[in-house]
C-alpha cells in the first residue's frame, strides 16, 4: 500500500503537532447540506432524524485526521469515538431546512428581547441595551 504524506520543504513527511490535530472535523461535505457531529446519547440520534438530519455513511467523508486501522464495513455509518466510551455520529440536513430552523430561532430570540425590553423601561431605574455584534 503506497502512502500519499505531504512533504516539508526539508522532503520529510510533513507532521501535525499533536495541539493542532483537529478530531471533529469533517472533510468532504456535500453542497447544499450542513453537517453536524452529533453524541449518541439518549435519543440524540432520534431528535435529530425527526428534525431532517440523516446520518451520513462513512464512505462518504473524512472524520478528523489520518488514522490507522480504521478499516469500516460497506454502509457503516460515519462516526468517531467522543470519550467517556461515547460514539458520535456525522449527520447532515438540508441547508433550505437549517436556514428556515434557524429563522425560526431568531423570531423566538427577538420576541424574547422585545418582551425583555419592554419590562425593562417599565420600570424607574435602570438601562437595558442589547447588542448584536
Amino acid at each position: 500500500m503506497e502512502t500519499t504524506a505531504k512533504k516539508s520543504p526539508s522532503g520529510r513527511v510533513k507532521r501535525t503537532p499533536v495541539t493542532e490535530r483537529q478530531v471533529l472535523t469533517v472533510k468532504g461535505k456535500e453542497p447544499g447540506y450542513t453537517y453536524r457531529i452529533v453524541n449518541d446519547l439518549g435519543d440524540r440520534i432520534a431528535q435529530f432524524q425527526e428534525q431532517g438530519y440523516e446520518l451520513v455513511e462513512d464512505k462518504d467523508v473524512k472524520v478528523g485526521d489520518r488514522r490507522i486501522n480504521q478499516v469500516k464495513a460497506e454502509g457503516t455509518k460515519a462516526q468517531i469515538s467522543v470519550g467517556g466510551g461515547v460514539k458520535a455520529y456525522v449527520m447532515r440536513q438540508k441547508q433550505e431546512w437549517y436556514e428556515e430552523d434557524q429563522a425560526a430561532k431568531q423570531v423566538r430570540v427577538d420576541e424574547l428581547e422585545k418582551t425583555t425590553k419592554q419590562q425593562a423601561t417599565s420600570g424607574t431605574y435602570g438601562k437595558l441595551e442589547i447588542d448584536h455584534k
